[in-house]
């Protein structure tokens, strides 16, 4: 008899089922949890906004510092800082007379960091 159970750690477990060997299903997430994610991965969605995700890694970064490190115009840093702040990825807090904007949770980053590595061993290979 044998099933697969996933652990904490994503390690796979397997027990024989009749000389057959199964996967148990993996766990059913909510419609809502879905939708949730699905926004998410859609505000990551763009270049310009994975290259700022990966700034904001390093260090807080204030609009200009986001302007000069990307090379692309203030509006569409400010455009794109907006789509992020609305889906919780970052959020911004005033410095003076500028806003300083930071990562809210350095593991949503981490979406951006496996997927940026994806493609670069992709293209390596």
């Amino acid at each position: 008899m044998s099933i697969t159970t996933g652990s904490a750690e994503g390690a796979e477990e397997r027990v024989d089922h009749d000389e057959r060997t199964c996967i148990a299903p993996a766990p059913v997430r909510t419609p809502d949890t879905l939708a949730a994610a699905g926004d998410l991965l859609r505000a990551l969605a763009a270049p310009v906004r994975i290259a700022i995700v990966l700034q904001l890694l390093e260090s807080p970064r204030c609009v200009h510092d986001l302007v000069d490190a990307l090379a692309v115009t203030q509006p569409l840093i400010s455009q794109h800082l907006r789509v992020l702040k609305a889906a919780g990825v970052v959020h911004g807090h005033r410095h003076g007379r500028e806003v300083v904007y930071s990562l809210v949770d350095d593991h949503l980053a981490h979406i951006v960091v496996d997927a940026v590595a994806h493609v670069e061993e992709e293209a390596h290979a």
